[in-house]
């Protein structure tokens, strides 16, 4: 490849609530050969118009915004801005980010961590149509895809009852079986403050109490078939 074609940046965008990690990533960015900071966010929403009026080549997306969250920005973008990809850089690795955001169309997945040859490796692989993945978020990935699916809803659950969400559900067949808040954590892959935070939120939906509760539940909406002898 000749110079002149390494000569023009990338042209990038910010997204971050926090200000001081914003400015902090737009300063780091301004030091890096490669890339042009033409803008900066402060949630999605911001994020969403920035792009309608700059046509950046790469969003750098938070995912825990107010407003717009990450996730919702990255597949409006995609949607109404195909040419501009997204590179997620935010502190959560676990599955509940990972995947909604790679399934809203992000090609890039870093945590803050990411040193500076990291994030400017990251934008030009998604320019160049390959993904721009954390060497552990490759690992996160693989492990996923090795391991044997968590236990599914029972197919008398096609839609969930009181406004579940499909990762409730899951949650809620997992109690029923008598697992932990740990071992549900490592069935999802998640971290144990997110299934606690499903838990609250089927709770809540629900008017449930307890696990007992809980479990009764699950069986009576058909969620899970209860164990042989039926439930005591």
């Amino acid at each position: 490849m000749t110079e002149g074609a390494q000569t023009k940046p990338a042209r990038v965008v910010v997204a971050d609530d926090q200000t001081v990690v914003r400015e902090g990533i737009v300063m780091l960015l301004g030091l890096l050969p490669g890339i042009e900071v033409v803008g900066a966010a402060g949630d999605g929403e911001q994020a969403v118009q920035l792009v309608a009026e700059l046509a950046p080549d790469v969003v750098l997306m938070d995912l825990r915004m107010p407003r717009c969250d990450g996730v919702e920005a990255t597949r409006r973008i995609r949607a109404e801005h195909p040419g501009t990809q997204v590179v997620v850089l935010t502190t959560f690795a676990d599955d509940d980010s990972l995947f909604p955001a790679l399934k809203a169309g992000a090609r890039g997945y870093l945590t803050k961590d990411a040193g500076g040859d990291e994030i400017v490796r990251a934008v030009h692989s998604v320019l160049s149509g390959d993904a721009g993945l954390s060497p552990s978020i490759q690992r996160r990935l693989l492990e996923r895809l090795s391991q044997p699916e968590p236990p599914q809803p029972t197919a008398a659950s096609v839609e969930p009852p009181d406004g579940l969400t499909a990762r409730e559900v899951e949650v809620l067949a997992l109690i029923a079986e008598g697992l932990s808040n740990q071992e549900i954590a490592r069935a999802l892959h998640v971290s144990t403050a997110t299934v606690k935070t499903h838990i609250n939120n089927l709770f809540a939906k629900t008017g449930l109490k307890d696990r007992a509760q809980a479990v009764r539940y699950a069986y009576a909406k058909g969620l899970v078939r209860p164990p042989t002898g039926g439930v005591t």
